[in-house]
């Protein structure tokens, strides 16, 4: 199994400190024009396999990369098959997948980005299903935050989180703020990432001294969870991209994710698991 990391391309200018997002339209073109290449340099390069014994290509959210390894030691286990995972964040994914990148299947960590990709037949809209519920979390360098307001002392200078223009965790990550009503105050200290990865190596660098991102980064840095009621739903959904020659092993990969043992990892790495009784679940409403 391969893992290729979208964020490692995805940033123009190295790190900045700055409230504005450290993207624009160039920078996501010029992301998908060396994804492409790399990807097609490669193909040269490789022998020709059968494109069954090919890896199956994931687009998959960045908060995902702490579950690629095992996600993609279960799937080998399950089918004898392998996975390359691409991690970066959703919205930038689903761009690429407009774009025509050659992925098999696309996991975001917000539905609305598949569903809107469905709309438009870039996802198979009956591949589309709901595979984990997202949790925030919060922390400060030698502080335990217990509500949102804490933010705001002097001691915390730089908080990073992910650029919610197209981070769900990033949106979420502001709702959180908006909520306790101090979204205005604190946007001078925020600094942001290009997805929750590189979000949280600004905490880890020092470079940040707080961090709001997913749980499954905040929770090695001994965080908080935020309850479930101070912020919006996180629905992480995925589907099938239609022109993918693997459809059938991409149905396959996301009905396991919906097994017993795929599911068992992700509530080990800190994700909430949807109901098969709550609306929504299992297969997401198509707008």
């Amino acid at each position: 199994m391969s893992v290729l990391r979208n964020e490692a391309i995805a940033v123009s200018g190295g790190i900045s400190f700055s409230p504005f997002p450290l993207s624009n339209m160039s920078g996501m073109l010029s992301t998908t024009v060396v994804l492409l290449l790399s990807l097609f340099i490669a193909s040269c390069a490789a022998p020709q396999e059968d494109t069954q014994t090919e890896p199956l290509t994931v687009a998959a959210a960045a908060d995902l990369s702490p579950l690629s390894e095992p996600i993609g030691a279960l799937y080998f286990q399950t089918s004898g098959k392998r996975l390359r995972f691409v991690i970066g964040s959703s919205g930038m994914l689903a761009r690429q997948i407009e774009q025509g990148a050659p992925f098999d299947v696309y996991l975001s960590a917000n539905a609305r980005y598949v569903e809107e990709l469905a709309g438009k037949g870039k996802i198979l809209p009956d591949s589309v299903r709901v595979y984990a519920l997202g949790r925030l979390g919060v922390w400060a360098k030698g502080i335990r935050i217990q509500e949102a307001r804490e933010l705001l002392q002097p001691g915390i200078r730089r908080v990073a989180m992910a650029n919610p223009a197209h981070a769900p965790y990033g949106e979420a990550a502001r709702d959180y703020l908006e909520r306790a009503g101090i979204w205005q105050e604190m946007e001078p200290k925020i600094v942001y990432g290009e997805n929750v990865r590189q979000a949280a190596q600004f905490a880890e660098s020092g470079n940040a001294d707080a961090l709001i991102s997913s749980w499954s980064t905040v929770r090695p840095l001994k965080g908080e969870l935020v309850p479930e009621n101070q912020h919006a739903p996180i629905r992480q959904a995925g589907g099938v991209v239609s022109k993918s020659a693997r459809r059938d092993d991409g149905m396959q990969f996301l009905k396991m994710l919906g097994g017993a043992s795929a599911q068992a990892l992700f509530r080990e790495h800190g994700f909430g698991l949807p109901s098969p009784t709550a609306p929504g679940s299992g297969k997401a409403a198509t707008p």
